[in-house]
């Protein structure tokens, strides 16, 4: 009972994830006006807001317009759900999973922000670094948390400096320098190197497949990746670690 509980509560989070993928790019109020169709602009009923369930019972449509709704809004329920639930049965039920959990479902509205908009908002930045850094089981544990994201965050910034002069252009913005000081928070320096080269493997493959001939119209989000290699670590963290120890010795 207790997993349900866990996962209707992420799904949760994930519903209201989706309003703020939805507005704050737009500069618009998270909390007014209420939930309301984006087409015939009629407020949805309490009924219409019931995470998944509601966009299967409509058929993936608004019950007053007909108009279609988009995959995203249960697609963003169902990882939300299963982020909380997957930290839960990892890390246990307690305060640091949760906001771990927390960070990560942040990640996955700053990798879908990040995809569509192509901006990555500070304000949701900033909560997922801080959430990585709060969510310690002690004040040593908050310290070591703390470390880590100043030495990814300086690490990557220092890479920035170097790849920009080497290429003569931006070579990475500053939102995923705070990315990579959060999962040195959550992941620890090992795992958070572990967890960037995956992200990297993952995203070769579409980088090649997007590739054009006009560089200034290729541009592939690189947050989906990084948290998407975050969250892998996060996972099998005991593999990659006895992994590496036997590569390295």
């Amino acid at each position: 009972m207790e997993w349900i509980l866990v996962f209707l509560l992420g799904a949760a989070v994930g519903s209201f994830m989706n309003v703020v993928i939805l507005r704050l790019p737009k500069d618009e109020s998270v909390s007014f006006p209420a939930s309301h169709c984006m087409s015939c602009n009629a407020p949805l009923r309490f009924y219409h807001n019931i995470p998944i369930l509601s966009w299967l019972f409509l058929r993936g449509k608004c019950g007053f317009c007909g108009a279609k709704i988009s995959l995203q809004y249960p697609l963003v329920e169902l990882l939300g759900g299963l982020i909380f639930l997957l930290s839960a049965m990892k890390l246990g039920i307690s305060l640091p999973a949760a906001g771990i959990a927390l960070a990560f479902v942040l990640l996955l509205a700053l990798s879908v922000i990040d995809y569509r908009y192509k901006m990555v908002p500070d304000s949701l930045n900033l909560a997922a670094l801080t959430l990585a850094v709060i969510s310690a089981t002690s004040f040593a544990h908050l310290t070591y948390n703390f470390q880590n994201a100043l030495l990814f965050a300086g690490g990557f910034t220092l890479l920035r400096f170097y790849l920009s002069y080497a290429i003569k252009k931006e070579a990475m913005g500053e939102a995923d320098i705070m990315i990579a000081a959060t999962m040195g928070a959550i992941l620890g320096i090992q795992l958070a190197l572990a967890a960037i080269f995956i992200g990297a493997l993952l995203a070769l493959p579409a980088l090649l497949l997007t590739r054009t001939e006009d560089e200034d119209s290729q541009q592939l989000p690189f947050i989906p990746f990084l948290a998407t290699g975050a969250w892998i670590a996060l996972m099998f963290d005991g593999y990659i670690t006895t992994y590496l120890a036997g590569l390295y010795g």
